[in-house]
């Protein structure tokens, strides 16, 4: 599909007549259509004849024309398409997920601690409710996957992926 055909199409539905023909063979009504305008409608793929004859409108066209223009899906990773599911304008949706997807979840969460700084369990705490309410779960979680470690009223990132 071309820009050419998109134009084509476009042109034809702006032109009073051919809009007006391809409204009627939507609503089915193609009596008393004059061929002239159906015959255009048909170069530009916007109209068909069925097996008995008929004609009728073609808004299959439409989907052609997009899907041929559309951009590729935007390929995600594994990781990105949990990230996604889970994570919803920074906030966690549930804690109840599958012990993989919570993993990849609690690494992206252990990314907001900075690695060898020790931090009280109140900033751990206001650091985790950005994310999800239940922040004692999510401490929890954290430290038993080995992402924080505690010792005390102290806690350091001790796990995940480190950006450089």
């Amino acid at each position: 599909m071309s820009d050419e055909d998109i134009r084509r199409v476009l042109g034809l539905l702006s032109q009073d007549d051919t809009l007006r023909a391809f409204a009627s063979l939507v609503l089915g009504e193609s009596d008393g259509l004059p061929p002239k305008t159906l015959h255009r409608l048909e170069a530009g793929g916007l109209a068909a004849r069925d097996e008995s004859g008929k004609w009728r409108a073609a808004p299959e066209r439409f989907r052609e024309l997009l899907r041929a223009r559309a951009e590729p899906a935007e390929a995600l990773s594994d990781e990105e398409r949990v990230l996604r599911t889970f994570l919803v304008d920074g906030r966690l949706t549930t804690l109840a997920m599958r012990r993989d997807k919570r993993l990849v979840v609690l690494r992206y969460i252990a990314m907001v601690f900075e690695p060898g700084r020790r931090y009280a369990e109140k900033d751990v705490n206001v650091a985790l409710r950005a994310f999800h309410d239940d922040h004692a779960a999510l401490r929890r979680y954290l430290v038993d996957e080995e992402l924080l470690s505690r010792e005390g009223d102290a806690y350091w990132r001790s796990g995940g992926h480190v950006e450089i």
